[in-house]
């Protein structure tokens, strides 16, 4: 008994306790939320769904923080393999979710999307192929990058193959584009890319994207594609109502009179922001983006105190992926970016969007735990 009290007391210790905190008082928060958003609903299961996935999630914290990352690393080529088999799942059983995409597979009442777990592996393959090219030499020859922008076109394609899922997607060109910055790829190389990814757009915009995933897109920048805001504006136009009602402090907890009658639909997965800010106000709004950008900034110092290249590019990618997220989840929300499906992290309600974050954040807070001092290559660009 006292050896398992004096391990748990160094695991207390010795891993990220603040990270953690912040991760849990955030889900707290977003619970709290959810339970607003969901109180006209009949039956409504998600505010326990989202507890329980919230201990989950701490568990898989815990897990993951006791592993190695390099250790995973070394096996990068397994995880790409398990990877491209978990999302081609979708091909053959996977179902339609909030979205309209068929972005998931259905055990009942437990709903997982492939796309959001593999994040974890995918940012962990990434990390493993920059920090193998060992000087920004080779890091920058053409055969080098082709390697890397292969890796991400197999999960990019199947992604888009199986389920459409195009907030997703996003979300994987955003990690790489951060990584391979912060990696050391030259300036030029970065630029190229940009163009050719215009170009890949030209070509999707023209033979792949439905007429309802362009009006979503352009729907924020072009308002005579609904004049009436009742079609493809409808969520935005009533989030922002929503936000704009609240003021500074808010209507009160339980009191928004559009959040109470589910004006906003889906309020409680993608349009979670605009639940605090008609109830909690811009206090309310500033408080989640304060509990995010601290998360971010913790999760780049681990990174850049880990002295391990896999590590400072693991933390680098997660810190990537919670930029990218939140950015379009309360862009959308404000009527700034287009309506993709990205929840807001930790707030939003999604059992697979919070058992992996947590299983990201373990993996930060085992970069602490564990650092490597001689193992870092400095990335002076």
């Amino acid at each position: 008994m006292k050896k398992t009290l004096d391990a748990i007391l160094k695991y207390i210790k010795e891993t990220d306790m603040f990270l953690l905190s912040l991760c849990v008082f955030s889900s707290v928060y977003g619970i709290i939320l959810i339970d607003s958003a969901t109180r006209h609903m009949e039956k409504s299961n998600n505010v326990y769904i989202q507890a329980v996935s919230l201990f989950i999630g701490v568990g898989l914290f815990v897990l993951f923080s006791l592993l190695d990352i390099d250790t995973i690393a070394d096996r990068s080529k397994i995880l790409y393999a398990l990877s491209i088999v978990f999302i081609s799942t979708l091909f053959i059983w996977g179902v339609e979710g909030n979205t309209g995409n068929k972005a998931w597979l259905r055990f009942g009442a437990v709903g997982i999307q492939p796309a959001e777990i593999v994040k974890i592996p995918y940012i962990i393959i990434l990390a493993k192929m920059i920090s193998d090219m060992k000087d920004r030499r080779i890091l920058n020859a053409p055969l080098s990058l082709l390697k890397i922008i292969a890796a991400f076109a197999g999960l990019f394609g199947f992604i888009m193959a199986s389920s459409q899922d195009l907030g997703s997607a996003l979300v994987y060109l955003f990690i790489l584009a951060v990584m391979l910055f912060v990696g050391g790829v030259d300036a030029k190389w970065l630029l190229l890319g940009a163009l050719l990814l215009v170009g890949a757009l030209i070509l999707a915009w023209n033979g792949f994207l439905s007429p309802q995933q362009k009006e979503r897109i352009l729907a924020p920048y072009d308002p005579s594609i609904d004049p009436t805001g009742l079609n493809v504006r409808f969520q935005v136009i009533r989030s922002r109502y929503a936000i704009a009602a609240g003021d500074f402090l808010g209507l009160g907890l339980y009191n928004g009179s559009m959040t109470q009658s589910g004006a906003v639909p889906k309020q409680h997965t993608d349009f979670i922001f605009s639940v605090a800010g008609e109830e909690l106000g811009f206090v309310g709004c500033l408080a989640i983006v304060a509990l995010l950008l601290t998360i971010i900034i913790r999760t780049f110092v681990v990174g850049i105190r880990s002295n391990n290249n896999i590590g400072m590019l693991v933390c680098t990618g997660v810190a990537a992926m919670l930029i990218c997220q939140t950015f379009e989840n309360i862009g959308m929300c404000l009527g700034l970016t287009p309506v993709i499906g990205l929840t807001l992290p930790f707030f939003s309600s999604g059992g697979s969007s919070i058992v992996t974050l947590y299983a990201a954040m373990g993996i930060v807070a085992g970069i602490k735990m564990r650092p490597k001092p001689g193992r870092f290559r400095s990335y002076d660009r």
